[in-house]
């Protein structure tokens, strides 16, 4: 089986954002889906080169229209390795072969009678670079552009559009999956429900000659969309190329929603007119919104796919977009969101399960995965909850909803996450006669980031990749390598040697920086203040290193959570540090309980135990208090790596 996913081919008269970014991304975390499935997968991108606001652009900046589009085509191609994207084909449309391909096709429609000269008077929008009916228009402006489409009237070459209109509402009701999801399925027959107007497919050289030339008349270059739509099958050498007689039967294309139409009602036709067969599948998306605002460069929000990966890292952004937009649907983006995330779902969660499980079997089985035999209730929930996760994960990949894929892969961290505190594998290891349980929880937790780094190599490839290592495989293990053999549990290999791996994901202050430590409970005591500048420093409350000696920091690692009642502010913690205790902690303003699970962080060891909400705590915890706009939120101190629980802070 083969699948050909594409991207639109950007066009070149703005620089790489966030929606190219995204449009990208899906499509090549689908292909690797794909690869997964054991599918031979083609990926192809590329640029649309050609029209009005090419060769006004080009004019802005004083150089040729050629000049112009290699600049910012190379600026598309120099993106995609930064986010780990992969393609097989990136295509131009000032390509000689596309050029060639487009004139083959229109000399075969206008041969066989589907193109023909006329005259036409209608509502021009140069920024969709197309004619706009009635019916599209909102308030008389164009609902993409908010401006008023100018009335032209030109003569021009015009293709049957009309005439395979049934011809594609047949084949649209016939196959429900050719355009996802549904609700773009009914805003096309909608707008095929009304007679369809034949589509102008030519510019007058007088008015534009910055295009492919019409090979019937050397007086007119082909509209933008006629030529731009046909790189699907010139990127695969149309007609007689082996790419074309290989992968057209598996072809999928992403768009966003604002080029529906040309994708949907003028390439089948422009199809049906040429005799070769359709698309498989049109998967529409939604916008991106930057907090709550469409992007626009008038307003200045549009975000830059580099400048995201600098501030955040590639598998950090991708997880983001992918586990933040419903697919089909608008969603935004934000600072916050991406921030949140990456300290909940991928530090929290999937780093913390990560290094505190290579931390447990390195301690107590020397970095080996060892042998299982002792089996309970909790190892049985383990693998239904991998096997579930497995089955849904395919099932909404293949559907494009990668945002349930993705919650279904979390369900499976999280059990996992539980079942250590169940377990209590420090609590094994100190009694020989559970070497067989312990053997079998550490065998459980392995196997189980084993199906996680899988699973996530199409999402997250460069932290899979890390997963994988840790873990002592190679990507091309045979218990890696594809859904259908590798996803099953129990075949990571009894024996593998694991690898020190630094921290996946470490935990981000959106503002970059934090503030001194601070306690999570106040202390009645102001801090010591320092002078003018210039003068000594203050004495009061000024203590000596033989006094900060008695002060017994060690690292503890939280097992259970759950809130105080009557307190919106207090967290009852259950921590190993080593031996169990419990602190009440004011940081229920800044951390859900499930946030905290697992997690390690600093405690004072030796504070004389308190009474809090009538719990005795028998601790401290230590953060540090962040001001963000007027308000203060608590984040918990850690060490840098995972430690064993009750390790001395020096």
């Amino acid at each position: 089986m083969t699948t050909y996913i594409t991207t639109p081919i950007y066009y070149v008269n703005a620089q790489p954002h966030l929606g190219h970014a995204y449009t990208t991304i899906v499509a090549d975390t689908y292909s690797r889906f794909m690869r997964l499935c054991g599918e031979r997968v083609r990926l192809q991108t590329g640029t649309d080169e050609h029209g009005d606001k090419i060769a006004e652009a080009a004019a802005r900046e004083g150089v040729s229209p050629r000049e112009y589009v290699d600049r910012i085509s190379a600026l598309f191609r120099e993106t995609w390795p930064q986010l780990t994207i992969e393609p097989e084909n990136f295509i131009r449309t000032t390509d000689p072969g596309h050029i060639r391909t487009v004139q083959n096709i229109l000399q075969q429609v206008y041969d066989q009678g589907d193109i023909y000269f006329g005259e036409y008077t209608g509502l021009y929008c140069k920024g969709c670079e197309r004619f706009l009916t009635e019916k599209e228009l909102e308030k008389g402006l164009c609902p993409d552009h908010q401006l008023p489409p100018d009335e032209i009237s030109e003569q021009n070459y015009f293709f049957r559009m009309s005439r395979y209109q049934q011809q594609l509402i047949d084949h649209i009701q016939a196959h429900p999956e050719f355009i996802t999801p549904e609700r773009y399925r009914n805003e096309v027959l909608s707008f095929l429900s009304e007679p369809l107007e034949d589509l102008c497919i030519s510019r007058p050289t007088s008015r534009l000659t910055w295009g492919i030339s019409l090979p019937f008349d050397e007086n007119f270059v082909t509209y933008v969309w006629f030529d731009a739509l046909i790189n699907y099958l010139s990127g695969l050498g149309y007609p007689d190329g082996p790419d074309f007689a290989d992968f057209w039967a598996g072809a999928e294309h992403v768009i966003a929603k604002d080029i529906l139409k040309p994708h949907a009602i003028f390439w089948p036709t422009m199809l049906l007119a040429m005799g070769a067969p359709l698309y498989q599948r049109l998967h529409v998306h939604g916008y991106w919104n930057v907090d709550e605002t469409k992007m626009s460069k008038s307003i200045g929000n549009v975000v830059r796919p580099a400048e995201l990966v600098e501030e955040y890292g590639v598998d950090t952004l991708r997880y983001f977009i992918l586990r933040e937009m419903s697919f089909g649907l608008d969603a935004s983006f934000s600072s916050d969101g991406i921030v949140a995330r990456q300290n909940s779902d991928l530090a929290n969660d999937l780093g913390n399960l990560f290094s505190r499980s290579l931390a447990m079997l390195a301690k107590y089985v020397d970095s080996t995965v060892p042998a299982h035999s002792v089996d309970d209730e909790t190892d049985v929930l383990l693998r239904k909850t991998a096997t579930s996760m497995l089955a849904s994960y395919r099932s909404h990949m293949k559907d494009f909803e990668f945002h349930r894929a993705l919650r279904s892969v979390w369900e499976l961290v999280a059990q996992a996450n539980k079942y250590i505190v169940v377990n209590e594998p420090w609590t094994l290891a100190q009694d020989a006669s559970q070497a067989g349980r312990l053997g079998s929880v550490l065998y459980n937790l392995a196997e189980a980031l084993r199906l996680l780094a899988l699973v996530l190599r199409p999402v997250m490839p460069t932290t899979s990749a890390k997963m994988a290592a840790g873990l002592g495989l190679a990507e091309d293990d045979a218990c890696l390598k594809g859904l259908d053999t590798a996803g099953v549990w129990g075949l990571i290999p009894v024996g593998t040697r694991l690898q020190a791996t630094p921290s996946l994901f470490p935990r981000m202050d959106q503002k970059k920086k934090q503030s001194a430590p601070a306690v999570a409970r106040k202390s009645k005591t102001p801090p010591a203040q320092g002078k003018e500048k210039g003068g000594a420093a203050a004495t009061e409350n000024v203590i000596t290193f033989d006094q900060f000696q008695q002060v017994e920091l060690r690292v503890a690692e939280i097992v259970a959570a759950e809130r105080v009642k009557k307190s919106d502010r207090l967290l009852k913690l259950t921590v190993m540090a080593p031996e169990q205790r419990t602190i009440v902690a004011g940081i229920a303003q800044s951390y859900s309980p499930d946030e905290v699970i697992g997690r390690q962080v600093i405690i004072v060891a030796n504070l004389k135990p308190v009474r809090l909400m009538g719990i005795e705590s028998q601790g401290m915890v230590l953060a540090a208090k962040i001001e963000e706009n007027g308000a203060s939120r608590l984040v918990l101190t850690a060490v840098s790596g995972p430690v064993a629980p009750g390790s001395t802070v020096a």
